[in-house]
């Protein structure tokens, strides 16, 4: 048997019933279809970066996506984003790393993912989360997304107009399980210089104002470098790095539940009306300290000693020790401010 342990980065999880290596999209097709097909329980795992298995494992057939292949062409638009001509289109199989395929379009000038460096995991996974980071997210980029539709057993396209991008979410999420991602297509603009930087710190570490470019490979570096400060790039060696990375998103709240906050809780106004913070601020004002763990969750746990967004493994843990944990924090920020902070993994096999 595979122990998931040994696929996710926060090296928990027990084993998996079957293992299925999908090296091409007809193999990634073929797993999903024929377990469908007998009733067989499927797990899609590529990079392990945003999953909490239980210690029990999965009991289904577990699919690594190890899919590859990334096309370039910048000869032609996008009919579905004009302004961007003079751009390129980069189609993108699923199993791709994703900060590689970072790497390689902020070495060729193509902007658009420069502040996404660092972020583990595979291209197919960034559409269903709509993974984010120092003001860009994939959904500013990408123009479509090939699918396989486990429910109708066919091909479906979705034009970014339909894949219901919103924070940290999409249709793909919204239908956990319904679609096999096989290939990401995005849009970006070639030049020199990034897209407009919208992140704060991220402006102060690069010397600019809000708003203003950079020359793509600082922005690369300076983002590789915050994250890393915040033990959010992967290093064996860093157990401050065994983690699903953000663990809690940042919550969404209406007008009054933002003004009952304290004072100087962050506050960043969103189009529709809502509000969102800052899930980091919330959980040490509610006393969860960097290196936090407590007597019930044990010693093999604690949040980052450089980030109490990360729920991390000092070696050794179970799965249901850093549950213990999770549950403290979202408990403790829920009594303390009325707010309950929802997790960013998925749980498989267990739950908050």
């Amino acid at each position: 048997m595979t122990d998931l342990r040994d696929h996710t980065t926060l090296r928990l999880g027990g084993p998996a019933r079957e293992w299925v290596r999908a090296a091409t999209e007809a193999e990634l097709v073929a797993a999903v279809a024929d377990a469908d097909a007998a009733g067989t329980p499927v797990l899609l795992l590529a990079g392990g970066s945003n999953l909490v298995v239980a210690d029990a494992g999965f009991d289904g057939r577990v699919v690594q996506v190890a899919t590859t292949g990334v096309t370039a062409d910048t000869d032609t638009c996008d009919v579905d984003a004009l302004a961007q001509c003079g751009g390129v289109v980069l189609t993108v199989a699923a199993g791709e790393d994703w900060d590689a395929l970072v790497g390689h379009a902020v070495a060729q000038g193509w902007a658009g993912v420069e502040a996404l460096s660092g972020i583990p995991g595979a291209v197919g996974s960034t559409p269903i989360q709509n993974v984010g980071a120092y003001g860009q997210d994939v959904s500013q980029t990408i123009s479509r997304v090939r699918t396989w539709d486990r429910v109708d057993r066919t091909q479906r396209t979705f034009a970014a107009a339909d894949c219901g991008f919103g924070y940290r979410h999409s249709r793909f999420k919204a239908e956990p399980g319904r679609y096999v991602v096989l290939e990401v297509t995005f849009q970006l603009r070639q030049g020199e210089l990034s897209e407009p930087i919208g992140y704060a710190e991220l402006a102060r570490t690069l010397g600019v104002q809000q708003g203003e470019r950079a020359a793509l490979a600082a922005v690369r570096d300076a983002v590789l470098a915050l994250r890393g400060g915040k033990g959010m790039v992967l290093d064996p060696a860093d157990r401050d790095t065994w983690s699903a990375g953000s663990f809690f998103t940042n919550p969404v709240l209406a007008p009054e539940q933002a003004a009952a906050l304290p004072a100087d809780a962050p506050r960043w106004e969103q189009p529709d009306g809502t509000v969102k913070s800052s899930a980091a601020w919330l959980i040490e004002h509610a006393g969860f300290t960097k290196g936090y763990t407590s007597a019930a969750a044990g010693e093999r746990v604690r949040l980052s000693t450089k980030h109490t967004l990360a729920l991390t493994n000092r070696g050794g843990a179970t799965t249901e020790e850093l549950l213990i944990l999770a549950r403290e924090v979202r408990d403790g920020v829920r009594e303390r401010f009325g707010i309950t902070l929802v997790n960013e993994p998925v749980t498989v096999g267990c739950s908050l």
